[in-house]
């Protein structure tokens, strides 16, 4: 392992646990402990999984006025979201985009009184504060936190398990953020994650890090849980992986996400554009795109991986899209994957074919997710 790699505050304890350490965005992460991807996939779903996501970046931002209201119209600059009315105690999802509509990030915004919280991708974390900073620099400060550390909870028993260490973690809802103790450490954690079950991801100093987590490991319900797992359950979830699904090449419309920007930024809205590509995006919303994300589900029991082409023709000679990201879904029983399509071809139910090894596998056009999400609304 090279020696330029990071380590996060749980190496240690990965190594005690049988994790297999692999490079990952700069950082020696577990890509799966002794259990095995499937079976800390399942356990996840059936129970609760611990995933240490400290490789991710996390910062403030603050207005230089001391108002958290011009923070969120800062950050609306560079944001297709609703940030101003984001409520404390909120979160919400968002994009950086580019002038040409392109996302530079995907990322994670919560207000917790005063200050904005963003999460950002561990790959990305360097250019994305930095990005920010030069843009806002005059009307806020952008505080990286490098010395927090980061785990994810995840599964139907992941409320009951926290409501055991932090009994006010019981009151909230999906995509609510909120401040308690675990094991005697100061956390801020959002009911939210990445495997389309109800959980929790707590942040905290990094010194405090492993205590945290073994207390979470010495509930019956909880087993630690690699990145294997976590791409397989993002997945069956339809969750994007930035690099792999959402791109500079790809706009929110084109990605699906034109969920993710309220009205109150769409034409006609409140404050409509204003972020960078707002002309392109807003018009893709009023016209359409050309293509479109969408879920894949291949027939068989061989998963077709990220850059396989997809074709209208089981001869392969019309093709119409690619695969982004694909795996074995072990919940969903059967190979899943996502790409994008011509739009012509994205409506569910359409049959596709997929490219494998110089055969073309006969596929449909899926529903996401494809697993029903368990969040706590």
């Amino acid at each position: 392992m090279s020696d330029s790699l990071q380590r996060t505050p749980l190496y240690d304890l990965h190594l005690s646990l049988g994790g297999r350490m692999v490079p990952f965005a700069g950082y020696e992460m577990p890509v799966q402990y002794r259990a095995g991807v499937m079976a800390e996939h399942q356990h996840t779903r059936n129970a609760a999984g611990l995933f240490d996501v400290s490789h991710m970046g996390q910062a403030h931002l603050h207005a230089r006025s001391g108002r958290v209201e011009d923070a969120a119209l800062a950050l609306e600059r560079l944001v297709p979201a609703d940030i101003l009315s984001l409520k404390t105690g909120r979160q919400r999802y968002t994009q950086l985009t580019d002038g040409k509509g392109g996302i530079l990030d995907d990322l994670m915004v919560s207000r917790l009184g005063d200050t904005l919280i963003l999460v950002v991708n561990a790959a990305c974390k360097d250019a994305d504060l930095a990005h920010i900073a030069a843009a806002l620099g005059e009307d806020c400060i952008v505080e990286p936190l490098p010395d927090r550390a980061l785990i994810a909870v995840q599964g139907p028993q992941a409320g009951a398990v926290l409501a055991r260490l932090a009994p006010s973690s019981a009151d909230m809802r999906f995509m609510d953020v909120a401040e308690f103790e675990v094991a005697g450490v100061p956390c801020v954690a959002s009911r939210s994650g990445y495997t389309g079950e109800d959980g929790f991801e707590l942040g905290m100093a990094a010194d405090g890090a492993v205590r945290v987590a073994e207390a979470l490991l010495a509930e019956p319900e909880v087993a630690p849980a690699g990145l294997g797992a976590r791409d397989s359950l993002r997945l069956e979830a339809g969750l994007c992986l930035y690099g792999s699904d959402i791109d500079r090449g790809t706009t929110p419309v084109e990605g699906a996400l034109e969920w993710s920007i309220q009205k109150s930024r769409r034409t006609g809205g409140a404050r409509a554009g204003g972020f960078p590509g707002a002309d392109i995006i807003l018009e893709q919303i009023a016209d359409g795109v050309s293509r479109r994300r969408i879920g894949i589900a291949v027939e068989g029991r061989a998963p077709v991986r990220g850059g396989a082409r997809l074709f209208a023709d089981d001869a392969g000679t019309k093709p119409v899209g690619h695969v982004t990201s694909g795996a074995f879904g072990p919940t969903f029983g059967g190979p899943v994957a996502m790409g994008y399509v011509e739009t012509a071809f994205a409506a569910t139910g359409t049959p596709l074919f997929a490219e494998l090894r110089g055969r073309y596998l006969p596929a449909t056009v899926a529903a996401l997710p494809f697993v029903a999400p368990g969040f706590k609304r």
